[in-house]
């Protein structure tokens, strides 16, 4: 690649990957830099949660090269979390096994609305709960790189679109670079900066708007593509962690999508 490095984060250079000698991802390229959210679409098996794998470290590329910006801060919120449920293991102490800083747990538990959680036992969570912990595990050490896996796995429609609104958020106060992978293309769309639609290979690369006219997204997508139309509108409410109405919230603008 020629891009200069001085305002990336990561780089990917025509990289593979093989499992079992099966290539799962087949010559990658792309940058992430501060500030850009990128998601990653495609359909089951084309290799999204491998790619995120190999960003993150926890797999070597089978071919190829991934450049990370030299002691790349990186907090990641996996697709899965796995743990024994018969394990008493409250969310507070399930957050300081990131980290003993109080301030940041008590900072960033504020922040992202789980505070009256923290006694609370893992198991006993909802699902947009436990996603709002895993988030709070991920934004603990400030982050330069958010790797965000699923992050709405779970969690209803209302909820959804909200934990979409703070991760943007996120970006923005931390200035950090977010690499996501999603299923909902109806509200991906409308917050992200960049998306790759991945089909063990590349399959199209760029701004939503210009993904989403491309011949082989549409292809891959079919009749759900072609209802997505990307709008703004004012919302007079913001949602809680379970999708509720939080009374007397102020106006925030929304980017949604429309299906005709």
């Amino acid at each position: 690649m020629t891009q200069s490095r001085d305002n990336i984060l990561i780089a990917c250079e025509q990289v593979s990957w093989k499992r079992d000698g099966v290539a799962v991802l087949q010559d990658i390229s792309f940058t992430l830099a501060p500030g850009e959210i990128l998601t990653l679409i495609g359909p089951n098996g084309a290799g999204k949660t491998s790619l995120v794998s190999l960003v993150t470290g926890l797999a070597q590329p089978s071919s190829g090269r991934i450049w990370r910006r030299p002691k790349l801060r990186l907090g990641y919120m996996p697709q899965h979390l796995r743990f024994d449920s018969s394990l008493p293991l409250s969310v507070e102490r399930f957050l300081r096994l990131a980290t003993q800083d109080r301030e940041a747990i008590e900072r960033s538990c504020q922040r992202l609305g789980v505070a009256g959680l923290l006694s609370q036992q893992l198991q006993s969570l909802s699902g947009g709960e436990l996603q709002r912990v895993l988030l709070t595990r991920a934004v603990l050490r400030r982050p330069q790189l958010l790797v965000l896996d699923e992050p709405t796995q779970g969690v209803d429609v209302l909820g959804q679109a909200e934990l979409y609104k703070q991760i943007a958020e996120l970006r923005d106060e931390l200035g950090c670079g977010v690499l996501m992978v999603s299923h909902d293309l109806h509200l991906v769309m409308a917050k992200t900066d960049t998306v790759i639609c991945l089909n063990r290979h590349i399959c199209c690369h760029g701004a939503p708007e210009s993904v989403a006219r491309h011949p082989e997204y549409l292809q891959l997508f079919g009749s759900q593509a072609e209802a997505i139309a990307v709008y703004t509108h004012h919302h007079d409410h913001t949602h809680d962690l379970h999708g509720d109405v939080v009374a007397g919230s102020s106006t925030h603008d929304h980017s949604h999508c429309n299906h005709p």
